[in-house]
């Protein structure tokens, strides 16, 4: 994990472990056998280890709660969840309140936190009352693929901003750990200055869960952070039509936690976001055909300024991809690659307009784990 690449191993240092009492970990996990292990054995490797780990299998046919028991986990089992990953943390969090914990960390499935994930988190926490989260920052798994370099290329340049501008858009639903205190706020102002039915931590109605509840903490005047010691790697998407599922479930999600919540100081910026994000496939599409349009009239030229500009946004696009390593820079100095998947994320974006102009709900993408043995 070269965002905060962490040189000395977990057994190179002095681990702790986190009593219960302190510190719970909630796994959701729907089919999740393949990937589970892994995730479990990057919690038990943490140089602040989590004594208590429940994962929360939800409506899962294979061997997840098998897995879980046999890395040492809890496992608690959803009934008749229908609100998908917010209901199965919902119900979750519902039991631990006979047990809390000072905070909670929840953790995807197939989601690998570095070795010091857990005690950065906890110190930062510890360090002001009024952080009510701290986010991981994620990283994309090794690439397989030309698609997925693309993501991994993506996925550096939003690390360099949350690190850069210390501003923390979403608290991811990949990793991140919460303060009981901020939750339990969130569960109380449902039904009234928030969104959702009180009591409940993560609003069903949201199929982005993650956004809507750093809407909510935001909204209810807490900080949140996202050190990049806390760096946590995921699933890239191995083909074009998950990746477009996906976005497109994440654009509409935010739209539609956009439109719950109204224009309000804490919105303001994620609206303006959208709009930008408008402005840019205008951009780009007006570019296309002026340029397609110049080469049919034949009076295309090269301009000296415009190919100053075009050089500057180049050397932007390699340096800012520049730790993923060779293969990324390669693909952000042909450009051409980039634009592509620029336009395929401006597909998925409109397709998500459509949907939460008409209320049209989208379906939740399950990716399926590669075949054993790929390297």
């Amino acid at each position: 994990m070269h965002g905060g690449q962490v040189q000395a191993t977990t057994s190179e240092r002095t681990r702790r472990s986190v009593p219960a009492d302190r510190l719970v970990v909630l796994v959701p996990a729907h089919d999740e056998a393949e990937a589970l292990g892994g995730t479990l054995d990057a919690l038990a490797e943490q140089t602040s280890a989590p004594q208590r780990v429940l994962v929360v299998a939800d409506s899962c046919t294979d061997d997840t709660a098998d897995v879980a028991r046999a890395h040492g986990a809890e496992v608690v089992e959803t009934v008749a969840n229908r609100a998908r990953k917010a209901g199965a943390l919902n119900q979750a969090l519902v039991r631990l309140r006979t047990s809390p914990a000072d905070y909670v960390l929840v953790v995807d499935a197939d989601t690998r936190l570095a070795p010091t994930f857990v005690e950065t988190a906890l110190a930062r926490l510890d360090d002001d009352e009024r952080l009510g989260a701290v986010s991981g920052i994620f990283e994309g798994e090794r690439p397989r693929s030309v698609l997925q370099q693309l993501q991994a290329n993506e996925y550096e340049r939003y690390r360099t901003q949350i690190l850069t501008t210390r501003r923390v858009s979403v608290v991811t639903g990949t990793a991140s750990m919460f303060r009981r205190a901020a939750l339990e706020e969130v569960a109380a102002a449902r039904g009234g200055r928030l969104p959702g039915s009180p009591g409940d931590v993560y609003d069903r109605a949201a199929i982005t869960e993650d956004s809507e509840l750093t809407l909510a903490l935001k909204t209810l005047g807490w900080r949140l952070d996202a050190p990049q010691e806390c760096a946590c790697l995921t699933e890239l998407m191995p083909t074009w039509g998950d990746l477009h599922r996906q976005r497109v479930r994440w654009y509409k999600g935010m739209l539609d936690n956009l439109r719950e919540y109204g224009v309000s100081r804490v919105t303001a910026r994620y609206i303006g976001q959208q709009l930008m994000i408008g402005v840019g496939m205008a951009t780009l599409a007006l570019l296309t055909v002026l340029t397609v349009a110049s080469v049919v009239a034949g009076v295309f030229a090269v301009s000296p300024f415009w190919l100053a500009i075009g050089g500057v946004f180049v050397v932007n696009r390699l340096v800012t991809v520049w730790p993923v390593g060779r293969d990324g820079r390669l693909l952000a100095a042909a450009i051409l690659p980039e634009i592509v998947y620029d336009v395929a994320l401006q597909a998925a974006f409109l397709r998500a307009v459509v949907c939460a102009v008409a209320r049209r709900d989208v379906t939740w993408n399950h990716v399926a784990p590669p075949p054993t043995g790929v390297a």
